[in-house]
Protein backbone atom coordinates (compact mmCIF):
# COMPACT_ATOMS: atom_id res chain seq x y z
CA UNK A 1 0.00 0.00 0.00
CA UNK A 2 1.31 3.37 -0.91
CA UNK A 3 2.20 6.32 1.79
CA UNK A 4 0.00 9.28 1.87
CA UNK A 5 3.28 11.43 1.69
CA UNK A 6 3.66 9.41 -1.59
CA UNK A 7 0.40 9.79 -2.77
CA UNK A 8 0.12 13.13 -2.36
CA UNK A 9 3.47 13.51 -4.28
CA UNK A 10 1.86 11.49 -7.02
CA UNK A 11 -1.41 13.41 -7.56
CA UNK A 12 1.14 16.62 -7.20
CA UNK A 13 3.05 15.39 -10.26
CA UNK A 14 0.12 14.56 -12.30
CA UNK A 15 -1.23 17.85 -11.74
CA UNK A 16 1.77 19.81 -13.02
CA UNK A 17 2.15 17.17 -15.85
CA UNK A 18 -1.59 18.14 -16.98
CA UNK A 19 -0.98 21.69 -16.57
CA UNK A 20 2.62 21.59 -18.33
CA UNK A 21 0.27 19.62 -21.17
CA UNK A 22 -2.35 22.53 -21.01
CA UNK A 23 0.44 24.96 -21.47
CA UNK A 24 1.75 23.25 -24.92
CA UNK A 25 -1.81 22.62 -26.31
CA UNK A 26 -2.20 26.50 -25.93
CA UNK A 27 1.03 27.48 -27.11
CA UNK A 28 0.71 25.43 -30.37
CA UNK A 29 3.77 23.49 -29.86
CA UNK A 30 5.25 25.76 -32.35
CA UNK A 31 8.15 27.22 -30.62
CA UNK A 32 10.46 23.91 -30.80
CA UNK A 33 13.92 24.64 -29.76
CA UNK A 34 15.74 21.96 -31.22
CA UNK A 35 14.73 22.99 -34.81
CA UNK A 36 17.00 26.23 -34.14
CA UNK A 37 20.12 24.75 -33.19
CA UNK A 38 22.75 24.47 -35.64
CA UNK A 39 22.66 20.89 -37.11
CA UNK A 40 26.24 19.66 -36.04
CA UNK A 41 25.13 19.88 -32.22
CA UNK A 42 21.68 17.58 -32.87
CA UNK A 43 24.28 14.59 -32.04
CA UNK A 44 25.00 16.09 -28.81
CA UNK A 45 21.17 17.15 -27.88
CA UNK A 46 20.07 13.47 -28.80
CA UNK A 47 22.80 11.32 -27.05
CA UNK A 48 21.64 9.40 -24.11
CA UNK A 49 24.71 9.56 -22.24
CA UNK A 50 24.71 10.44 -18.26
CA UNK A 51 27.71 13.01 -18.97
CA UNK A 52 27.47 15.34 -22.00
CA UNK A 53 30.88 17.35 -22.97
CA UNK A 54 30.70 20.23 -25.24
CA UNK A 55 33.79 21.50 -25.80
CA UNK A 56 35.64 24.09 -28.64
CA UNK A 57 36.12 27.17 -30.08
CA UNK A 58 34.64 30.47 -28.81
CA UNK A 59 31.37 31.46 -30.70
CA UNK A 60 30.61 28.14 -31.53
CA UNK A 61 27.24 28.65 -30.23
CA UNK A 62 27.82 25.19 -28.16
CA UNK A 63 26.59 27.40 -24.88
CA UNK A 64 23.41 28.69 -26.34
CA UNK A 65 22.37 24.51 -27.50
CA UNK A 66 23.18 23.73 -23.90
CA UNK A 67 20.33 26.27 -22.61
CA UNK A 68 18.10 25.35 -24.90
CA UNK A 69 18.08 21.57 -24.50
CA UNK A 70 17.72 22.30 -20.84
CA UNK A 71 14.70 24.37 -21.02
CA UNK A 72 13.41 22.36 -23.63
CA UNK A 73 13.53 19.46 -21.61
CA UNK A 74 12.33 21.49 -18.45
CA UNK A 75 9.41 22.23 -20.12
CA UNK A 76 8.46 18.51 -20.91
CA UNK A 77 9.08 17.76 -17.49
CA UNK A 78 7.17 20.03 -15.07
CA UNK A 79 8.99 18.72 -11.62
CA UNK A 80 12.76 19.03 -12.81
CA UNK A 81 15.19 21.18 -11.68
CA UNK A 82 18.45 22.18 -13.22
CA UNK A 83 21.58 23.57 -11.62
CA UNK A 84 23.76 25.63 -13.58
CA UNK A 85 27.44 26.43 -12.26
CA UNK A 86 29.82 28.62 -12.63
CA UNK A 87 33.50 28.31 -10.37
CA UNK A 88 32.56 32.07 -9.27
CA UNK A 89 29.22 33.16 -8.39
CA UNK A 90 30.23 36.81 -9.63
CA UNK A 91 30.08 35.84 -13.60
CA UNK A 92 27.07 33.64 -13.45
CA UNK A 93 24.57 36.63 -14.52
CA UNK A 94 26.40 37.36 -17.45
CA UNK A 95 26.96 33.84 -18.36
CA UNK A 96 24.52 30.49 -17.61
CA UNK A 97 21.47 33.09 -16.27
CA UNK A 98 21.43 35.13 -19.61
CA UNK A 99 21.52 31.97 -21.46
CA UNK A 100 18.67 29.97 -19.54
CA UNK A 101 16.70 33.63 -20.30
CA UNK A 102 17.45 33.74 -23.49
CA UNK A 103 16.28 30.65 -24.04
CA UNK A 104 12.85 30.66 -21.91
CA UNK A 105 12.29 34.09 -24.44
CA UNK A 106 12.99 31.76 -27.52
CA UNK A 107 10.75 28.80 -26.50
CA UNK A 108 7.56 31.70 -25.62
CA UNK A 109 7.68 30.82 -22.18
CA UNK A 110 9.49 33.30 -20.08
CA UNK A 111 5.75 34.64 -18.89
CA UNK A 112 5.45 31.72 -17.29
CA UNK A 113 8.92 32.11 -14.56
CA UNK A 114 9.67 34.24 -11.96
CA UNK A 115 13.30 35.77 -12.44
CA UNK A 116 15.25 36.15 -8.74
CA UNK A 117 18.62 37.67 -8.41
CA UNK A 118 18.71 36.91 -4.60
CA UNK A 119 19.15 34.33 -4.48
CA UNK A 120 19.79 33.78 -8.36
CA UNK A 121 16.58 31.50 -9.82
CA UNK A 122 14.34 31.29 -12.26
CA UNK A 123 11.15 29.48 -10.77
CA UNK A 124 8.29 28.38 -12.79
CA UNK A 125 5.17 30.20 -11.25
CA UNK A 126 2.76 27.46 -10.96
CA UNK A 127 5.64 23.91 -10.75
CA UNK A 128 7.41 25.95 -8.22
CA UNK A 129 10.35 23.99 -9.93
CA UNK A 130 13.32 25.70 -12.08
CA UNK A 131 16.39 26.92 -12.68
CA UNK A 132 19.34 27.03 -10.44
CA UNK A 133 22.32 29.08 -10.41
CA UNK A 134 25.66 28.86 -8.33
CA UNK A 135 29.11 29.29 -7.80
CA UNK A 136 31.65 26.65 -6.80
CA UNK A 137 34.34 28.09 -4.89
CA UNK A 138 33.49 25.73 -1.76
CA UNK A 139 32.09 22.77 -3.76
CA UNK A 140 31.08 21.48 -0.37
CA UNK A 141 28.63 24.38 0.70
CA UNK A 142 26.74 23.19 -2.62
CA UNK A 143 25.41 20.13 -0.21
CA UNK A 144 23.33 23.06 1.67
CA UNK A 145 21.82 23.85 -1.78
CA UNK A 146 17.76 23.18 -0.81
CA UNK A 147 15.76 22.80 -3.70
CA UNK A 148 12.44 22.68 -2.33
CA UNK A 149 10.11 20.91 -4.91
CA UNK A 150 10.43 18.10 -7.18
CA UNK A 151 14.13 17.02 -8.42
CA UNK A 152 16.92 17.49 -10.02
CA UNK A 153 17.52 16.39 -13.75
CA UNK A 154 20.39 18.06 -14.75
CA UNK A 155 23.98 20.11 -13.89
CA UNK A 156 25.40 22.04 -16.15
CA UNK A 157 29.31 23.18 -15.47
CA UNK A 158 29.68 26.35 -17.32
CA UNK A 159 33.55 26.88 -18.59
CA UNK A 160 34.01 23.70 -17.30
CA UNK A 161 37.48 24.18 -17.62
CA UNK A 162 37.96 26.56 -14.97
CA UNK A 163 36.74 24.56 -12.10
CA UNK A 164 40.05 23.46 -9.91
CA UNK A 165 40.17 20.01 -10.93
CA UNK A 166 38.23 16.59 -11.42
CA UNK A 167 37.56 16.06 -8.15
CA UNK A 168 35.89 19.34 -7.42
CA UNK A 169 33.38 18.51 -10.30
CA UNK A 170 33.12 14.88 -8.75
CA UNK A 171 32.48 16.34 -5.18
CA UNK A 172 29.26 18.40 -7.01
CA UNK A 173 27.97 16.07 -8.61
CA UNK A 174 27.88 13.39 -6.08
CA UNK A 175 25.56 16.13 -4.09
CA UNK A 176 23.12 16.27 -7.26
CA UNK A 177 22.70 12.51 -8.42
CA UNK A 178 22.62 10.70 -5.11
CA UNK A 179 18.63 10.85 -5.82
CA UNK A 180 17.57 9.10 -8.76
CA UNK A 181 14.82 10.96 -10.65
CA UNK A 182 11.77 9.74 -10.74
CA UNK A 183 11.03 6.08 -13.79
CA UNK A 184 14.22 5.08 -13.10
CA UNK A 185 15.84 8.21 -15.00
CA UNK A 186 19.56 9.77 -14.36
CA UNK A 187 20.76 12.80 -13.70
CA UNK A 188 22.57 14.52 -17.06
CA UNK A 189 25.57 16.13 -16.12
CA UNK A 190 26.49 18.34 -19.03
CA UNK A 191 29.87 20.11 -19.43
CA UNK A 192 31.15 23.33 -21.68
CA UNK A 193 34.44 25.36 -22.50
CA UNK A 194 37.16 26.64 -24.48
CA UNK A 195 40.33 24.11 -24.27
CA UNK A 196 42.64 25.26 -22.82
CA UNK A 197 46.16 25.15 -25.01
CA UNK A 198 48.22 23.83 -22.33
CA UNK A 199 47.45 19.75 -23.39
CA UNK A 200 48.49 18.54 -19.77
CA UNK A 201 45.83 20.82 -18.40
CA UNK A 202 43.32 18.65 -16.04
CA UNK A 203 40.49 19.42 -18.23
CA UNK A 204 42.29 18.70 -21.65
CA UNK A 205 43.45 14.88 -19.64
CA UNK A 206 39.71 14.56 -18.34
CA UNK A 207 38.32 14.46 -22.14
CA UNK A 208 41.18 11.77 -22.66
CA UNK A 209 40.53 9.91 -19.78
CA UNK A 210 37.12 9.51 -20.96
CA UNK A 211 37.27 9.61 -24.45
CA UNK A 212 35.98 6.10 -24.93
CA UNK A 213 33.70 5.78 -21.48
CA UNK A 214 30.10 5.25 -23.15
CA UNK A 215 28.87 7.07 -20.24
CA UNK A 216 30.51 10.56 -21.70
CA UNK A 217 29.37 12.07 -25.03
CA UNK A 218 32.21 14.25 -26.24
CA UNK A 219 31.44 16.91 -28.71
CA UNK A 220 33.74 19.18 -30.43
CA UNK A 221 32.27 22.18 -32.38
CA UNK A 222 33.91 25.56 -34.03
CA UNK A 223 32.63 28.73 -35.14
CA UNK A 224 32.23 27.07 -38.50
CA UNK A 225 29.59 24.97 -37.52
CA UNK A 226 27.17 27.62 -37.00
CA UNK A 227 25.35 27.47 -40.73
CA UNK A 228 21.92 29.03 -39.05
CA UNK A 229 24.33 32.72 -39.07
CA UNK A 230 23.76 33.27 -35.32
CA UNK A 231 27.15 34.68 -35.52
CA UNK A 232 27.40 38.21 -36.85
CA UNK A 233 29.41 39.43 -39.84
CA UNK A 234 31.24 41.84 -37.09
CA UNK A 235 32.69 38.74 -35.23
CA UNK A 236 33.45 36.97 -38.14
CA UNK A 237 35.29 39.78 -39.63
CA UNK A 238 36.97 39.74 -36.22
CA UNK A 239 37.84 35.92 -36.52
CA UNK A 240 39.36 36.70 -39.73
CA UNK A 241 42.00 39.08 -38.49
CA UNK A 242 42.98 36.87 -35.25
CA UNK A 243 43.21 34.21 -38.10
CA UNK A 244 45.58 36.58 -40.26
CA UNK A 245 47.58 38.20 -37.39
CA UNK A 246 48.28 35.10 -34.97
CA UNK A 247 47.48 31.62 -36.61
CA UNK A 248 48.22 30.33 -33.05
CA UNK A 249 46.03 31.71 -31.45
CA UNK A 250 43.35 31.43 -33.73
CA UNK A 251 43.68 27.92 -34.03
CA UNK A 252 43.24 27.91 -29.90
CA UNK A 253 40.93 30.65 -29.54
CA UNK A 254 38.34 30.11 -32.79
CA UNK A 255 38.96 25.89 -33.61
CA UNK A 256 39.42 25.30 -30.11
CA UNK A 257 42.73 23.03 -31.09
CA UNK A 258 45.59 22.28 -28.17
CA UNK A 259 48.42 23.99 -29.58
CA UNK A 260 50.76 23.84 -26.45
CA UNK A 261 52.63 26.85 -24.68
CA UNK A 262 55.78 26.91 -26.23
CA UNK A 263 58.62 28.87 -24.87
CA UNK A 264 58.27 32.72 -24.95
CA UNK A 265 54.85 33.80 -24.03
CA UNK A 266 54.34 36.33 -26.57
CA UNK A 267 54.70 36.55 -30.67
CA UNK A 268 57.20 39.78 -30.51
CA UNK A 269 56.09 40.54 -34.01
CA UNK A 270 52.47 41.79 -33.41
CA UNK A 271 54.02 44.15 -31.22
CA UNK A 272 53.93 47.03 -34.07
CA UNK A 273 56.55 49.63 -33.62
CA UNK A 274 56.00 53.37 -34.41
CA UNK A 275 58.09 55.85 -35.35
CA UNK A 276 56.12 58.64 -34.25
CA UNK A 277 52.27 59.31 -33.70
CA UNK A 278 51.51 60.90 -36.84
CA UNK A 279 52.24 57.34 -38.52
CA UNK A 280 48.30 56.79 -37.06
CA UNK A 281 47.20 59.88 -39.45
CA UNK A 282 44.00 61.11 -38.30
CA UNK A 283 43.40 58.14 -35.71
CA UNK A 284 43.75 60.71 -32.59
CA UNK A 285 44.48 59.44 -29.07
CA UNK A 286 41.53 59.73 -27.08
CA UNK A 287 42.36 58.69 -23.47
CA UNK A 288 45.18 57.64 -21.59
CA UNK A 289 45.79 54.58 -19.46
CA UNK A 290 48.21 54.56 -16.74
CA UNK A 291 49.56 51.07 -15.10
CA UNK A 292 52.12 50.45 -12.33
CA UNK A 293 53.97 47.02 -11.17
CA UNK A 294 55.73 48.02 -7.91
CA UNK A 295 59.17 47.10 -5.50
CA UNK A 296 60.93 48.64 -3.49
CA UNK A 297 64.33 46.57 -1.61
CA UNK A 298 65.06 44.48 -4.91
CA UNK A 299 62.11 44.54 -7.70
CA UNK A 300 62.02 47.57 -10.19
CA UNK A 301 58.92 49.87 -9.64
CA UNK A 302 57.58 50.69 -13.38
CA UNK A 303 54.41 52.61 -15.03
CA UNK A 304 53.24 52.61 -18.43
CA UNK A 305 51.67 55.18 -20.08
CA UNK A 306 49.53 53.54 -23.35
CA UNK A 307 47.05 55.81 -25.39
CA UNK A 308 43.86 54.54 -26.79
CA UNK A 309 42.93 55.12 -30.77
CA UNK A 310 39.85 56.11 -31.82
CA UNK A 311 40.06 52.95 -33.58
CA UNK A 312 40.91 50.96 -31.06
CA UNK A 313 44.36 50.96 -31.34
CA UNK A 314 46.48 50.69 -27.55
CA UNK A 315 49.70 52.61 -28.31
CA UNK A 316 51.87 52.22 -25.43
CA UNK A 317 53.71 56.33 -25.53
CA UNK A 318 56.25 55.93 -22.53
CA UNK A 319 57.80 53.98 -19.56
CA UNK A 320 58.85 54.71 -16.08
CA UNK A 321 61.31 52.54 -14.96
CA UNK A 322 63.33 52.81 -11.51
CA UNK A 323 65.72 49.45 -10.69
CA UNK A 324 66.81 49.74 -6.72
CA UNK A 325 69.90 46.97 -8.09
CA UNK A 326 73.35 47.82 -6.92
CA UNK A 327 71.78 51.45 -5.61
CA UNK A 328 72.78 51.28 -1.45
CA UNK A 329 70.36 54.54 -1.25
CA UNK A 330 66.70 52.99 -2.52
CA UNK A 331 63.88 55.39 -2.70
CA UNK A 332 61.26 54.78 -0.81
CA UNK A 333 57.17 55.19 -1.59
CA UNK A 334 57.40 58.62 -1.05
CA UNK A 335 59.87 58.97 -3.69
CA UNK A 336 58.32 56.98 -5.83
CA UNK A 337 55.06 58.81 -5.77
CA UNK A 338 57.02 62.03 -6.49
CA UNK A 339 58.47 60.25 -9.55
CA UNK A 340 55.03 59.03 -10.60
CA UNK A 341 53.19 62.12 -9.95
CA UNK A 342 55.81 63.76 -12.43
CA UNK A 343 55.70 61.05 -14.69
CA UNK A 344 52.09 61.13 -15.54
CA UNK A 345 52.21 64.97 -15.32
CA UNK A 346 54.45 65.01 -17.94
CA UNK A 347 53.12 62.54 -19.77
CA UNK A 348 49.39 63.79 -19.92
CA UNK A 349 50.29 67.07 -20.96
CA UNK A 350 52.92 65.81 -23.15
CA UNK A 351 50.26 64.10 -25.06
CA UNK A 352 47.50 66.31 -24.63
CA UNK A 353 44.88 63.90 -23.85
CA UNK A 354 42.48 62.82 -20.63
CA UNK A 355 43.53 60.62 -18.49
CA UNK A 356 40.93 57.40 -17.93
CA UNK A 357 42.52 55.50 -15.21
CA UNK A 358 45.52 54.53 -13.05
CA UNK A 359 46.04 50.88 -12.66
CA UNK A 360 48.42 49.31 -9.54
CA UNK A 361 49.22 46.33 -8.47
CA UNK A 362 45.84 45.04 -6.06
CA UNK A 363 49.32 43.80 -3.42
CA UNK A 364 50.76 47.85 -3.68
CA UNK A 365 49.23 49.32 -0.31
CA UNK A 366 52.64 51.55 0.74
CA UNK A 367 52.77 53.38 -2.48
CA UNK A 368 48.98 53.54 -3.45
CA UNK A 369 48.84 54.94 0.20
CA UNK A 370 51.33 57.23 -0.12
CA UNK A 371 49.99 58.44 -3.75
CA UNK A 372 46.37 59.42 -1.99
CA UNK A 373 48.14 61.13 0.75
CA UNK A 374 50.29 63.18 -1.25
CA UNK A 375 48.26 64.05 -4.31
CA UNK A 376 44.46 63.12 -2.90
CA UNK A 377 44.63 60.75 -6.16
CA UNK A 378 43.48 56.72 -5.61
CA UNK A 379 44.83 54.31 -8.11
CA UNK A 380 42.25 51.49 -9.07
CA UNK A 381 43.88 48.17 -7.57
CA UNK A 382 43.64 45.41 -10.42
CA UNK A 383 41.46 42.38 -9.84
CA UNK A 384 44.21 40.07 -10.68
CA UNK A 385 43.92 36.16 -11.99
CA UNK A 386 45.53 33.27 -12.67
CA UNK A 387 48.60 34.43 -14.85
CA UNK A 388 47.64 32.34 -17.62
CA UNK A 389 44.54 34.10 -18.04
CA UNK A 390 46.20 37.76 -17.59
CA UNK A 391 48.26 36.34 -20.11
CA UNK A 392 45.81 35.64 -22.47
CA UNK A 393 44.04 38.73 -22.22
CA UNK A 394 47.03 40.52 -23.60
CA UNK A 395 47.25 37.93 -26.23
CA UNK A 396 43.57 38.51 -27.81
CA UNK A 397 44.57 42.22 -28.01
CA UNK A 398 47.88 41.04 -29.72
CA UNK A 399 46.12 38.73 -32.12
CA UNK A 400 43.45 41.65 -32.90
CA UNK A 401 46.19 43.61 -34.34
CA UNK A 402 46.00 46.42 -31.57
CA UNK A 403 48.73 46.72 -30.19
CA UNK A 404 51.44 49.12 -31.21
CA UNK A 405 54.48 51.01 -29.15
CA UNK A 406 56.17 54.05 -29.78
CA UNK A 407 59.81 53.97 -30.42
CA UNK A 408 60.94 57.29 -28.98
CA UNK A 409 64.50 57.76 -29.65
CA UNK A 410 65.27 59.78 -26.63
CA UNK A 411 63.14 61.22 -23.65
CA UNK A 412 65.02 63.81 -21.60
CA UNK A 413 64.39 62.72 -18.00
CA UNK A 414 63.66 65.32 -14.73
CA UNK A 415 67.30 64.27 -13.38
CA UNK A 416 68.76 65.23 -17.38
CA UNK A 417 69.23 61.75 -18.59
CA UNK A 418 68.30 60.74 -22.23
CA UNK A 419 67.01 57.19 -22.61
CA UNK A 420 65.27 55.43 -25.15
CA UNK A 421 61.92 55.13 -23.29
CA UNK A 422 60.60 52.15 -24.50
CA UNK A 423 62.93 49.82 -24.42
CA UNK A 424 63.10 48.41 -21.57
CA UNK A 425 59.33 47.15 -22.44
CA UNK A 426 60.49 45.41 -25.38
CA UNK A 427 63.66 44.05 -24.04
CA UNK A 428 61.77 42.42 -21.46
CA UNK A 429 58.46 41.07 -23.38
CA UNK A 430 61.09 39.36 -25.50
CA UNK A 431 62.64 37.87 -22.99
CA UNK A 432 59.36 36.67 -21.48
CA UNK A 433 59.10 32.74 -21.13
CA UNK A 434 57.12 30.34 -19.26
CA UNK A 435 58.33 28.40 -16.60
CA UNK A 436 59.21 24.76 -17.63
CA UNK A 437 58.89 23.20 -14.63
CA UNK A 438 55.23 24.11 -14.78
CA UNK A 439 53.78 23.54 -17.67
CA UNK A 440 52.94 20.52 -16.41
CA UNK A 441 50.53 22.12 -14.03
CA UNK A 442 47.16 22.93 -14.30
CA UNK A 443 48.25 25.96 -13.30
CA UNK A 444 51.47 27.22 -15.67
CA UNK A 445 53.76 30.50 -14.41
CA UNK A 446 56.51 32.28 -16.02
CA UNK A 447 59.72 33.00 -15.14
CA UNK A 448 59.62 35.61 -12.68
CA UNK A 449 62.97 37.75 -13.57
CA UNK A 450 62.77 41.33 -15.20
CA UNK A 451 58.98 40.93 -16.43
CA UNK A 452 57.91 44.39 -14.37
CA UNK A 453 56.76 45.91 -17.69
CA UNK A 454 55.08 43.10 -18.90
CA UNK A 455 52.79 42.34 -15.37
CA UNK A 456 52.17 46.18 -15.98
CA UNK A 457 50.64 45.60 -19.21
CA UNK A 458 48.71 42.67 -18.01
CA UNK A 459 47.49 44.89 -15.17
CA UNK A 460 45.81 47.44 -17.74
CA UNK A 461 44.48 45.05 -20.15
CA UNK A 462 42.77 43.08 -17.73
CA UNK A 463 41.28 46.70 -15.72
CA UNK A 464 40.43 47.83 -19.30
CA UNK A 465 39.39 44.63 -20.89
CA UNK A 466 35.70 45.94 -21.60
CA UNK A 467 37.23 49.16 -22.75
CA UNK A 468 39.79 47.63 -24.88
CA UNK A 469 37.57 44.33 -26.19
CA UNK A 470 39.44 41.87 -24.74
CA UNK A 471 37.79 39.11 -23.14
CA UNK A 472 38.33 37.67 -19.65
Amino acid sequence: MQSPRRRRGEAKLWAALQKAEEHRVKAGENTGLKESINPAFIPLWDADAGHKLAKGGRSSTKSSVISAALVEKKMENPMANIVAMRQYDNTIHRSVYSQITWALRQKGVADQFRFMTQPRQIIHKEWGTGFYFSGAVDPDKLKSLKIPEGYVSDLWFEEMDSFSDEAAIDTIEDTFIREQPPGGGQVTVWGSWNPPRNPYSWINEYVEKHRDDPDYFIHHSTYLDDVKGYNSAQILRKIERYKENDPDYYLWKYKGEVIGMGDNVYNMALFHRLGSLDELDSDKIVGLYYAADTGHQVSATCCLCAGLARSGKLVLLDTYYYSPAGKVAKKAPVDLAKDLHAFISGTSARFSAPIKKRTIDSAEGGLRNQYFKDYGLRWDAVNKLRKADMVDAVHDLLAQGRMYYLDIKSIKRPDGSLIHANDVFISEHRRYEWDPKTLLSKNPGVLKSDDHTCDALQYMVVDNARKLGVRV
